[in-house]
């Protein structure tokens, strides 16, 4: 049980780390984004809801027939 204790609060520890003034350019690229192409996933999230007929949770809302 304290090996265990000890290892989980080692790999605590050294997963926060700091991010290089070098390394940020890496991380700022377009392909890191949660969503890379905004149009697409507007797109995207608009025909889910309509199809679904669900509302809340989103931007769009719809009546399950692909209206507004």
């Amino acid at each position: 049980m304290i090996r265990l204790t000890l290892l989980l609060s080692a790999l605590l520890v050294c997963g926060c780390t700091a991010v290089k003034p070098w390394e940020r350019g890496n991380l700022a690229q377009d392909t890191m984004a949660w969503q890379p192409d905004p149009l697409k996933a507007s797109l995207d999230n608009h025909i889910y809801f309509s199809k679904e007929g669900s509302s809340g949770g989103g931007q769009a809302a719809g009546g399950g027939c692909g209206c507004n």
